[in-house]
């Protein structure tokens, strides 16, 4: 029984946070254009992960681009600004895209 209280403790630890930064791509509206495995109308969050696997400076330039928005990187359609996303914001959701594998 102690045993499966204290797996139980560490699955929701990790599990948690995930979960925390899928519910503010949601409340965001992230997941109107972006789906975690599919691509929408921007790319999936997976595909984003794997782009950019490995660049240090990825973090804060991929946050800028979720506040400000870009063009290009990924196509035609451009992502706009997101005036509702806060820098701690952006800065939470992208190191959670870039956690996916």
């Amino acid at each position: 029984m102690k045993r499966t209280l204290i797996a139980l403790a560490m699955t929701l630890s990790v599990a948690a946070p995930a979960m925390a930064d899928e519910a503010l791509a949601k409340s965001k509206n992230c997941m109107s254009c972006h789906a975690v495995d599919k691509k929408l109308v921007g790319p999936s969050y997976k595909d984003v992960a794997k782009k950019y696997a490995g660049d240090k400076a990825a973090a804060d330039a991929l946050a800028t681009k979720v506040m400000k928005g870009t063009k290009g990187a990924w196509g035609p359609v451009p992502m706009p600004a997101n005036p509702q996303v806060n820098e701690a914001e952006a800065k939470k959701l992208v190191a959670w895209v870039l956690s996916l594998k």
